[in-house]
C-alpha cells in the first residue's frame, strides 16, 4: 500500500503505520503539499495543476496512479483538499476533498475517485478525510 497526501499532511500514513506489522504491507507515502512537489515528486502534469487546480479529480487520480507506479504497491490512495480556514475558490468551498484509489490487478491498474464535502474546522475536515480514506482502503482491499 502507498499514500499520496496533500491536505492531510501525512496523517493517513501515520494512522496506517501505527498498526503493528504495517511494515509488511505499507510500502511508501508521499506528502506533496505544494503544486511543485506534486509535479516534481509524483509527476503530476503541470497542465493538470494549472488547468484544474490541486484540488481536482485529474490531479488526485494522477497522484494515486503515480504513487502506485513508483512504489510498486498493489493499492494506493491519494488525497487533496481544502481544509481551511482559507483557500476556498468558486465551486470548491472549504471542506472539499478529492480522493482517488488505485489498484493493481496483474498488468491492469484501475483508479476510482470521489469528491466529498466535509463540515467543520481545519482539524475536523482533515480527520474526516483520513477516516474516509481508511474506509475506502478497506473497501478497495476487500
Amino acid at each position: 500500500m502507498a499514500t499520496a497526501e496533500s491536505c492531510t499532511g501525512g496523517w493517513l500514513a501515520k494512522a496506517l503505520t501505527d498498526l503493528p506489522g504495517s511494515s509488511k504491507w505499507f510500502v511508501a507515502g508521499w506528502v506533496c503539499y505544494g503544486n511543485e512537489a506534486k509535479h516534481r515528486d509524483l509527476g503530476v502534469p503541470r497542465r493538470a495543476l494549472t488547468q484544474h487546480g490541486a484540488v481536482s479529480e485529474p490531479v488526485v487520480r494522477a497522484l494515486a496512479r503515480q504513487a502506485l507506479q513508483r512504489s510498486r504497491a498493489g493499492l494506493s490512495v491519494a488525497i487533496s483538499g481544502i481544509a481551511g480556514p482559507g483557500g476556498a475558490v468558486p465551486g470548491k468551498p472549504v471542506g472539499t476533498v478529492w480522493f482517488a484509489f488505485a489498484r493493481r490487478r496483474g498488468q491492469r491498474v484501475s483508479v476510482t475517485s470521489v469528491v466529498k464535502r466535509f463540515r467543520g474546522d481545519r482539524d475536523a475536515v482533515r480527520r474526516k478525510a483520513v477516516v474516509f480514506a481508511l474506509r475506502g482502503l478497506y473497501s478497495s482491499a476487500s
